[in-house]
């Protein structure tokens, strides 16, 4: 009986032991594989990682995706980290060369993989929905061109107007995979109202203008001058026109206008253009036309809302992006002939004698 006993024990003794080896040995491969670093492709490798996905099933999918070498290995390291709880769902983008602990590690982080897109100030709607649907989002198109000017859309967005148009900040853009349309948008209409507010907090003493008149105004002060130095005072104009019941007379809301009109964007600007009467041409129309006609950015807000001090009514084209201003209108005729009669008549000899 001693015997029999001593012989179990024994084995169980030896089954003890070699049971410790196989868990030693096992937990210097797990320590190993979550140390060996693993070299990614350069362009990386993206993985999307569903909501409620599991530590096995994820350890399928990053092996299948080239980003661990042993799926088995990567869930005994998981189990044995107690990682599972915090591994997040999203979209991740692996680069470089990563060991599978820092895989693990990026995976418990949540910092997803996002996508990035700019948009220049001064576009108008139809010229920056085709960015944001070219983007790496792969926004719809059509889709967005329902919410610009979708009334319960707009309203909850903040935009005080029928339509998106002067509401799109200008700025560059980082979103993860799932944005939808509405987020985008109404995230630029955000960016925009930060930076009127910021603007508004500045504002000029005696400068009345409401939400829409300052978007409206800015619009045009950013598609007038390109020179940053140079939009206080070309709101100082505008102001000074408004004040005294002066038409804008200014050619960027002709060529807006003409676009409503005539569905057709051009630049080139005719005597019948400025003759055509419509509420966004400022040469048939007195005061502000009804909303903005391009999207500004942060400088021509702030312009529209603190004017330089001036007494100028009129500036002209310098033809290099800067301009002459003018406080009168012989001051004015006197810059039109130098600087638009006289300056293309000589470029038109100018060609003239070299084709000769």
């Amino acid at each position: 009986m001693k015997k029999a006993l001593l012989a179990l024990l024994v084995l169980v003794v030896l089954a003890a032991a070699a049971a410790g080896g196989w868990y030693l040995r096992r937990e210097q491969r797990i320590t190993a594989f979550a140390a060996t670093p693993v070299t990614l492709p350069q362009e990386g490798v993206t993985v999307s990682v569903p909501t409620g996905t599991g530590p096995k099933t994820l350890s399928q999918m990053l092996a299948d995706a080239g980003v661990v070498t042993d799926p088995e290995l990567l869930y005994l390291f998981i189990r044995r980290e107690k990682a599972g709880p915090k591994l997040k769902a999203g979209e991740y983008l692996f680069e470089g060369t990563l060991t599978p602990a820092q895989v693990v590690e990026l995976l418990a982080s949540g910092k997803v993989k996002v996508y990035r897109f700019t948009v220049p100030e001064g576009l108008r709607v139809e010229e920056i929905l085709p960015i944001l649907a070219g983007s790496e989002l792969k926004l719809e198109q059509k889709k967005l061109e329902q919410l610009v000017s979708d009334p319960r859309f707009l309203r909850e967005a903040g935009v005080p107007a029928s339509s998106i148009e002067g509401f799109l900040y200008p700025d560059t853009y980082t979103f993860t995979r799932n944005a939808t349309e509405e987020r985008v948008l109404a995230r630029m209409v955000e960016r925009s109202l930060e930076e009127y507010r910021k603007a508004d907090a500045q504002r000029k003493s005696g400068v009345k203008l409401s939400l829409l008149e300052t978007f409206t105004l800015a619009s045009i002060v950013e598609k007038e001058t390109g020179q940053p130095q140079e939009r206080p005072r070309i709101a100082c104009v505008f102001h000074n026109r408004l004040r005294q019941g002066i038409k804008l007379q200014t050619d960027p809301t002709v060529i807006y206008a003409m676009k409503l009109l005539r569905g057709v964007y051009s630049k080139n600007i005719t005597k019948r253009d400025l003759e055509t009467p419509h509420p966004y041409n400022t040469y048939t129309t007195v005061g502000l036309p009804p909303g903005p006609i391009a999207n500004p950015g942060a400088a021509a807000i702030q312009a529209a809302l603190h004017p330089l001090d001036c007494e100028d009514l009129f500036f002209v084209s310098r033809n290099d992006g800067t301009h002459i201003f003018c406080p009168t209108l012989e001051c004015h005729n006197a810059a039109v002939e130098k600087w638009q009669v006289e300056f293309f008549r000589a470029k038109r000899r100018q060609r003239a004698g070299g084709a000769n």
